[in-house]
């Protein structure tokens, strides 16, 4: 049975929808309304507010902890200076995708690693030989997301760490008088920060924000919300886009950082860490498939609807399934993963794996579609990632507050 995050105690007030789902054993909101459109707007034209606690949450301290999760993972976070937030993922011994995540450099020797799936007992399992400290604060961490273009804002009415704060950085600081971390990250796509606090002290946190973002027109946000703005950002989710090796049955279903379009990631010329060698084997005779976006021809699905009498069906949620993709002459090429109606683009996005050589630019494929229990193919077209990708995400802050009420200028 879920537990209660630190948050819930507010959330449980604000959620009128009563729909919630199971997100990594903590009780999650998928929409405080009934729909999830205002909240989808909220975060696109004003600012939302995430509980996004149930992250999993280590902090690796010690002599060795840079070295360990360089070791650990395919970037070397031994360049990682105080202050700095980099996304990163793990592999097994074979090149293939664990969990992707963050790792934030605290001060000199601690660092806090992010990740989707419980990874302590992989943590332990490598480190032999390296002087760390390994701490679990899943539980004693509380963590919000603040996401949206008056997200500084809001949080300028509390801090002023938001003022100063650059893309991927992060502060210590104070909020409404308690000690935080703010890091200027997130999984929307947009300006935004996630906020790290003590467990005690969450509620008040979720006051203080939640009363100064009302006057910039900030909504709670459920995970409904979330989830169509990451799509639009294209960022992957495990066990939606791609499955953990851990969890996978058959070879076929594994995935490396390269076939997940996470090769900028990948630094392979440095000390040794896990995956290393099978990587670089597969960097030089290339994936053998591609992780692509992809826009669904309105005027083609336009046109099944009124074939049948109906208007098009326009889901207010992202979907999660496998979809298959085919070639125009009916060979299937790969699968769609998930997508979402972009209300902000007005288009039909959809994430997919492709079998290589297909996913270049502009390729016209077929992606399955159902209308009233006939299954029919349109065309996708493949698409440069991010779809959606405001300059406001990594402007540097101008020094001046800007205008209550009104968007950052980029």
């Amino acid at each position: 049975m879920p537990v209660e995050s630190p948050f819930h105690p507010r959330t449980r007030e604000l959620c009128r929808s009563y729909r919630w789902k199971d997100w990594a054993g903590y009780y999650a909101v998928c929409a405080y309304d009934t729909y999830p459109e205002r909240e989808y707007f909220a975060l696109r034209h004003a600012a939302g507010l995430i509980d996004v606690t149930p992250l999993y949450k280590y902090v690796v301290a010690g002599r060795d902890a840079a070295a360990f999760l360089a070791h650990l993972t395919v970037r070397d976070v031994t360049k990682l200076k105080p202050g700095r937030v980099t996304y990163l993922c793990w592999c097994d011994g074979a090149g293939k995708l664990l969990d992707d995540g963050t790792v934030s450099r605290l001060d000199d020797g601690r660092y806090l690693l992010t990740a989707a799936e419980p990874s302590r007992a992989w943590l332990d399992r490598n480190r032999r030989g390296y002087e760390i400290e390994i701490d679990d604060v899943t539980d004693r961490i509380a963590a919000l997301s603040l996401q949206g273009p008056l997200a500084r804002d809001v949080l300028g009415e509390l801090t002023d760490v938001a003022a100063r704060m650059r893309f991927f950085r992060a502060a210590d600081t104070t909020l409404a008088g308690a000690p935080a971390r703010v890091s200027r990250t997130g999984y929307t796509g947009d300006l935004g920060y996630e906020i790290w606090v003590n467990r005690e002290d969450a509620v008040r946190v979720y006051d203080a924000v939640l009363t100064e973002g009302r006057k910039y027109g900030l909504l709670p946000v459920g995970l409904d919300a979330m989830d169509v703005a990451r799509v639009e950002a294209g960022f992957l989710m495990n066990g939606v886009d791609y499955t953990s090796a851990n969890h996978c049955l058959i070879e076929s279903r594994k995935s490396t950082p390269y076939e997940a379009a996470l090769d900028w990631t990948v630094e392979l010329e440095r000390d040794p860490f896990v995956g290393q060698d099978a990587l670089r084997r597969e960097k030089e005779r290339g994936p053998a498939r591609c992780f692509a976006g992809l826009v669904v021809d309105w005027d083609e699905t336009e046109a099944l609807y009124r074939a049948v009498g109906l208007p098009p069906q326009v889901p207010s949620a992202a979907w999660r399934a496998s979809i298959p993709i085919y070639r125009p002459d009916g060979r299937q090429v790969g699968y769609g993963t998930s997508g979402a109606w972009s209300p902000a683009l007005k288009r039909n996005l959809a994430l997919a794996t492709l079998n290589a050589p297909h996913g270049a630019i502009g390729e016209k494929l077929k992606i399955e579609m159902t209308v009233e229990h006939v299954r029919h193919r349109v065309t996708a077209t493949v698409t440069e990632k991010p779809f959606f990708d405001p300059e406001r995400k990594r402007a540097t802050p101008a020094r001046e507050k800007p205008a209550r009420g009104t968007e950052v200028a980029a």
